[in-house]
């Protein structure tokens, strides 16, 4: 599946953003997909993941409570609300997918990945 995400930008901290990602293809509810994240100089590191149906999440502790995973099957559409956002989440902020497995956190499982939108947060 061919990904494209978008809605990255600047914004303040506690501020708020919403990325999307638009997936190609006619088998998007087939796939577990997920957000990732890589700041300057670190790895890529697991935000959140949704399930095919979209009725169960996953979430990093330094995200829960602050970010949320929906999807559109519909729309082959997949969004990261992000709200309090926090200078420690400036980042490239990539979609990613796997039909591989069930829900899941380690970012080598996913095969699929979108181009990446930067998200950078003020203090």
């Amino acid at each position: 599946v061919q990904l494209q995400a978008s809605g990255g930008g600047l914004v303040q901290a506690g501020g708020s953003l919403r990325l999307s990602c638009a997936a190609s293809g006619r088998t998007f509810s087939s796939y577990i997909m997920a957000w990732v994240r890589q700041a300057p100089g670190e790895e890529r590191k697991f935000v959140a993941a949704i399930s095919r149906d979209g009725g169960s999440t996953s979430y990093s502790d330094s995200v829960k409570g602050r970010f949320t995973i929906s999807r559109d099957n519909a729309k082959n559409t997949v969004y990261l609300q992000m709200n309090s956002l926090k200078p420690e989440d400036t980042a490239v902020y990539y979609c990613a997918a796997t039909n591989r497995f069930l829900l899941t956190t380690p970012t080598n499982r996913y095969d699929d990945w979108g181009q990446g939108t930067l998200v950078t947060v003020s203090s």
